[in-house]
């Protein structure tokens, strides 16, 4: 052959490779333009071959150790509600980010137009044969699926232990931690390969639970040591809400998700409300199958506070508390997917915890990809930053921690706003800020108090402290830069903090009496129920509001913009075992941006 047809054929070669590759040069730049134009194609194998697997790595949980190994599960054990979790195309992936980008840009024709939760199936879960035949699978080895949501990325399912052994070629044991009994698979599990493209993994095979962010209530007998009681309307006057409430915003005909695993006792809400001075109001009570009941106390604490404060500072607002009875699921996960999917209300605040490196890359992907969900569809979310400090992968109640620097899996994601914890410096001159005697909703405070990283480490022998750090999970997101905001190329938490200390603790009724608790689960529903205002005022959904927080933190650090937030620039979140952060000018891994001035952030 000589050269020039040598060259020739060559250059025909060239040619028709890349008229082949247009259609796919064409679809993926009409996605950029036209996100909303991408639809699922079909990935997954006809034929399952049992024999042909991939392992699951990374799947157990931390606390499955075998020093912990007590014994065998009877295999007729059931194991009640798991969450398989799917995985959407690379494709599908980059669509959904440029929506919700555009969403937030106000030059966009996609600016605040939201998805239902079955446009979003249409268009980012996974396609209709796949999903029958993942369905097709599990009902082979005899698992029931008991709900496919709307989004299309998850099936809910069923079975006894020996199914589940089967069809994930796993072992589930029992193991003895911190003097519980648990049970959880000993080995990754392990799916088909021709299922690998659809499906990510198990969000998990145990039952092990997040934590409740809360700091173990007290009963309201005495401050003593120059404490104070925070009732909603010393909020309303530290965080400048009451000139919202002159000019007619409180919330009305707003909603605000609170999720649970327990339920609610409502007589308490309505004593909660009537003592603080606080217009009757009852939350709307979602349960999402069986009813949990009152199991744990921490958790009934932990709702009782989420529903009380998230309808505290928007009173007019309807708090619609969402609960799920836990088994092999966690209920909180699932509580998250039933608000998520069934659209329950704009605004989502969620105040447990669990560090990334607990969960599987399943189980961080169900989250990252749920709150992604939720913002496409106009969802603000909420998420309580840890109390453990510097060291999220601890419990709280520990004296040192053991497992280095970690952060919540729960708000770590860039699509929830993560809610961290400040404390008052009130301590040497307690008269300045606050009455000696109570005015109306037993409140005293008199102004903005300042403010301090939460760090109580040590109190009753734990590590109290908020939450705050890098990402291990999820790169650093466009709208993260702001004066302070560390060049580490990963997602930094907290983004905004509120008093969470237990110096100077949130009022909550529990079981027919008054109650003292803290913890950046106080901060995060009473942040939601400001939202809410912002909703009121605005007249529209407003999506994630990260870009939204960094952009004026940018206007008030850089250019003298309005001060929306109070630099918190004190303090740290280290703990015994683990050197955290220090609080700083402007953004910092200890407070975020700082707390809010309410009235600033709404108008």
């Amino acid at each position: 052959m000589n050269k020039s047809k040598a060259a020739l054929l060559v250059a025909v070669f060239v040619l028709c490779s890349s008229l082949a590759s247009w259609p796919q040069i064409a679809q993926a730049n009409e996605q950029v333009r036209n996100p909303l134009s991408v639809r699922p194609v079909d990935r997954a194998a006809k034929q399952i071959d049992e024999t042909q697997v991939v392992a699951l790595s990374g799947s157990r949980h931390l606390l499955a150790k075998p020093e912990n190994l007590t014994g065998e599960v009877s295999q007729d054990q059931r194991m009640e509600r798991m969450v398989l979790v799917l995985r959407a195309d690379s494709v599908q992936e980059k669509a959904l980010e440029e929506l919700i980008r555009a969403q937030q840009d106000p030059g966009s024709p996609y600016y605040h137009q939201w998805l239902t939760p079955q446009s979003f199936g249409k268009r980012f879960g996974i396609s209709r044969n796949d999903l029958a035949q993942v369905v097709k699978w599990l009902q082979g080895h005899g698992m029931e699926v008991d709900e496919i949501p709307a989004s299309r990325r998850s099936v809910v399912f069923s079975g006894s232990v020996a199914q589940v052994q089967s069809a994930f070629h796993t072992s589930i044991r029992k193991y003895f931690v911190r003097g519980e009994s648990h049970y959880a698979n000993a080995t990754d599990p392990e799916i088909p390969q021709a299922l690998a493209e659809v499906i990510h993994g198990v969000v998990s095979l145990h039952d092990f639970r997040s934590a409740p962010q809360i700091v173990a209530s007290v009963p309201a007998y005495t401050a003593g040591n120059g404490a104070h009681f925070l009732a909603p309307q010393d909020w309303d006057t530290i965080y400048d809400v009451s000139p919202l409430y002159s000019q007619g915003l409180d919330g009305t005909g707003q909603s605000i998700a609170v999720l649970g695993r327990v339920d609610v006792a409502l007589q308490d809400v309505r004593t909660f409300r009537s003592n603080s001075g606080l217009p009757a109001n009852d939350p709307q009570m979602i349960v999402n199958g069986t009813d949990p009941g009152f199991p744990d106390c921490n958790d009934e604490a932990e709702s009782a506070l989420d529903v009380e404060w998230a309808g505290a500072i928007a009173k007019n607002a309807t708090v619609k508390f969402v609960t799920s009875k836990s088994g092999a699921t966690d209920g909180i996960n699932l509580s998250a997917q039933y608000a998520v999917n069934n659209n329950v209300a704009p605004i989502v605040t969620l105040s447990y915890g669990l560090c990334e490196a607990a969960y599987s890359s399943a189980g961080n992907a169900f989250w990252n990809g749920l709150w992604a969900q939720a913002v496409s569809q106009g969802m603000s979310v909420f998420v309580s930053a840890g109390d453990s400090g510097a060291a999220g992968c601890d419990s709280p109640n520990l004296a040192t921690a053991t497992y280095g620097r970690g952060v919540n899996a729960l708000c770590s994601s860039p699509y929830s706003s993560c809610v961290g914890g400040t404390q008052f410096n009130d301590v040497y001159n307690p008269d300045q800020y606050w009455s000696q005697t109570n005015g109306s909703g037993m409140a005293s405070a008199l102004s903005y108090i300042p403010e301090v990283a939460w760090n109580e480490s040590g109190w009753s022998g734990g590590l109290w402290s908020t939450g705050g750090g890098a990402s291990k999970v999820y790169s650093k997101p466009t709208w993260q830069n702001a004066p302070g905001v560390p060049a580490d190329g990963m997602r930094d938490v907290p983004d905004v903090s509120m008093t969470s200390a237990i110096h100077d603790a949130y009022i909550i009724q529990i079981q027919g009496g008054i109650f003292l608790v803290a913890g950046t689960s106080a901060a995060t529903p009473s942040l939601a129920s400001v939202m809410a205002l912002v909703l009121e005022k605005t007249g529209a959904s407003q999506g994630n509001v990260n870009p939204i927080l960094y952009s004026l933190a940018n206007l008030q650090y850089s250019a003298n913009g309005a001060a929306v937030f109070h630099d918190i620039t004190s303090g740290n979140n280290s703990v015994p075992g683990v050197t955290g952060y220090n609080a700083g000018t402007g953004y910092d891994l200890a407070t975020g941006l700082g707390s809010v001035d309410a009235n600033l952030l709404v108008l």
